[in-house]
């Protein structure tokens, strides 16, 4: 267990260092007058994650979200950054996208929405390995703290249901509170749970219990982008669908 730590506090480190992550390709020739479109991420493996040795903001969700942009001769920057900020730049920032993000009715009417980018995200409740409460339903999860990320789908859905929950400001840091004891239960998506325990080298120390939601994933932009922006953007990754570019980005990554 001390290893698994210190492989965590070493991880957390890098996630420090690494944001914002900028990528900004030169304009099409041509295009210099068009707007920039500001696309901002999370580390939310395997859909969009920061590659620690290059910088790089790579993934499922982002090699899509990039195809589209070149299809659609958008000029371009992509950062990642912590979700709660992202979040907030997206809604503030004109000529901002945000991704991967849940479509919620809380949100619907703050953004224009171009997707699904990913179309079965699935929730999961987490325990410690040596814990010997086995729940089975979120039911039976009511007498406890569970803990999720600042501004996440998740957190949101567990508070709009009346569950108790302690929320960390990235996903990576609840590893290390379960750990600790500082709630009862991890919740947060399959893949990415799965993710954040292999690279913190905690895969036998947390384990999945059981999947409680199925979401849609999109790239979620600014209010005041325009519907003909919105449409063309949607119609690039229809054309993907159709051309079997989506299901060879989503092959790259199994």
């Amino acid at each position: 267990m001390r290893g698994g730590l210190l492989a965590v506090l070493v991880w957390l480190a890098g996630v420090v260092i690494s944001y914002p992550v900028l990528s900004q390709p030169a304009p099409p020739e041509g295009q210099a007058s068009v707007p920039v479109l500001n696309l901002v991420t999370e580390h939310y493996p395997p859909y969009n994650f920061v590659k620690p040795a290059t910088g790089e903001v790579t993934g499922i969700s982002t090699d899509k979200v990039l195809e589209i942009m070149r299809r659609s001769d958008t000029p371009y920057t992509i950062s990642a950054y912590p979700w709660s900020r992202a979040l907030q730049m997206a809604r503030s920032d004109p000529n901002t996208c945000i991704f991967s993000t849940t479509r919620t009715a809380e949100r619907e009417s703050r953004f224009k929405w171009i997707g699904p980018l990913i179309k079965k995200n699935i929730w999961t409740i987490f325990a410690r390995a040596d814990d010997s409460r086995r729940p089975t339903s979120l039911e039976q999860l009511k007498p406890y703290v569970i803990g999720a990320y600042r501004k996440a789908a998740v957190g949101d859905f567990l508070a709009l249901k009346g569950f108790r929950s302690e929320l960390a400001n990235v996903d990576s840091d609840n590893p290390r509170k379960l750990l600790y004891e500082r709630f009862d239960f991890w919740a947060t998506g399959r893949l990415l749970g799965m993710a954040i325990l292999k690279e913190q080298k905690l895969s036998d120390d947390i384990i999945p219990l059981f999947d409680f939601h199925q979401v849609e994933m999109y790239l979620a932009c600014h209010a005041s982008m325009s519907q003909s922006k919105v449409n063309q953007l949607n119609r690039m990754l229809k054309a993907m669908e159709q051309d079997g570019t989506v299901a060879a980005i989503e092959a790259r990554y199994r």
